[in-house]
Parts: C-alpha cells; structure tokens; sequence
C-alpha cells in the first residue's frame, strides 16, 4: 500500500479534483490511502496527529527541502525495490511549519523535490503526479516523456 500522510486538508476545488483524479490513477496498479490530519499552530500537537498513523513496518518518506534528490526513474526503481520488503511505503507531507523532528527520525528516507516552497495542496498533486509517473514507468507504458 501507498500512504500518503498529510498535514491539514485541501479547500480548493480544482486541486481535490486533481488530487482524487491522481489518486484515481494509482489505484489501478497499487492500493493507495490519503490521510489528512489536523492543522496545528505547532509541530508538536501535529506530530501527535501523524506518529499513530506511522507503522513500525512501514517505510517513511518525508518530504522535505533539505532531503534527497532524485530523478522521476530513480523514485520508480526506488519504489519498486521498496515493495519487495515492505508491504506499506507511507509519504509524510507536512504543514507550513515542517516536521517535527520526531516524526523526521522515524523516516527511512527524506526526500526533495526542489528547494522552492509548494502551497500545500499543489505539491500533494505533485507528489501523486510522480508516484502515477513512477508506475507508469516501471509497467514500461507510455506517459512518461
């Protein structure tokens, strides 16, 4: 499964739109689960939104602008190495605060997609966006380029 963990929700109708429509596109080749948890005024109230929704089996993927970079094909071979030993790969978006340095330590990996700050809903579409990407890439469809 695909866990897409995420701080706060989405108020604008055309990114829920594109964000059901992604999510729509996973489910054909992985089952996938958006959570959206509490907006708070500090990073420790939304760690403990996040952390009982994190399994100890799970791999965790923050997002973060200080994390690793990579290629859309460097995610789908990551992805796909990922499922052979974990059942649960779950992305942690957080809010315009960042992480919590708890729910930091607990990822397997932090990962970049830029040092530009996204609005919170338009990099949950990206994030989907690269995830359908990284599907397509490994089934060898066309839709990548």
């Amino acid at each position: 499964m695909i866990k897409i963990l995420c701080v706060g929700k989405i108020k604008e109708n055309y990114l829920k739109e594109m964000i059901m429509d992604y999510e729509k596109r996973i489910s054909k080749y992985h089952k996938i689960e958006i959570i959206e948890v509490k907006d708070e005024d500090n990073l420790e109230k939304e760690k403990e939104h996040l952390l009982p929704f994190i399994s100890p089996r799970d791999y965790v993927i923050t997002l973060e602008i200080l994390g690793s970079v990579m290629s859309s094909e460097d995610l789908a071979k990551k992805i796909d190495e990922l499922f052979l030993n974990y059942s649960t790969i779950t992305f942690v978006i957080g809010s315009s605060l960042g992480l919590h340095d708890d729910v930091k330590k607990r990822a397997n990996l932090a990962l970049s997609f830029s040092k530009f700050t996204f609005p919170h809903g338009l990099f949950r579409g990206i994030l989907l966006e690269q995830i359908y990407r990284s599907f397509k890439i490994l089934n060898n469809e066309s839709y990548h380029k």
